[in-house]
């Protein structure tokens, strides 16, 4: 059965996309834990991360480092943190999220945001990508 980031990627499931390529996908994260938090996905599903090859692992990092670059240029924070956990959706998935304090990591507190906040928030980031 396709994960829901499979549906996204096929465009079942509407998402806040950011960035697109061949390979990889990335879209803001319906339940945020900061303003701009970024999911970066391969397209081919895979469960695990070590699972990708060594080329498709160096490619979602290096597209992730770009998507990062643009959440930089757009979210004011002191840094922007990269998990990869990816036991919530079965297939691999890094998070960006702009950070402030170290509480903006740990997946405890959501930020609420409409639907209007997530269109501009996705338009702007998507304007600083290269």
């Amino acid at each position: 059965m396709a994960s829901i980031f499979t549906k996204i990627i096929l465009g079942e499931i509407p998402s806040y996309k950011i960035a697109e390529d061949e390979n990889f996908i990335a879209f803001l994260d319906v339940n945020p834990n900061a303003k701009g938090h970024t999911l970066v996905v391969p397209k081919r599903e895979e469960n695990k991360l070590f699972d990708l090859s060594e080329e498709e692992y160096n490619g979602l990092m290096s597209f992730s480092y770009r998507v990062a670059k643009a959440i930089e240029k757009t979210i004011p924070c002191k840094r922007v943190g990269m998990s990869v956990i990816g036991l919530e959706v079965p297939h691999v998935h890094v998070h960006l999220i702009p950070l402030n304090t170290m509480a903006d990591i740990q997946f405890i507190e959501k930020e609420k945001l409409t639907n209007d906040e997530f269109v501009t928030i996705a338009k702007n980031i998507s304007n600083n990508f290269s």
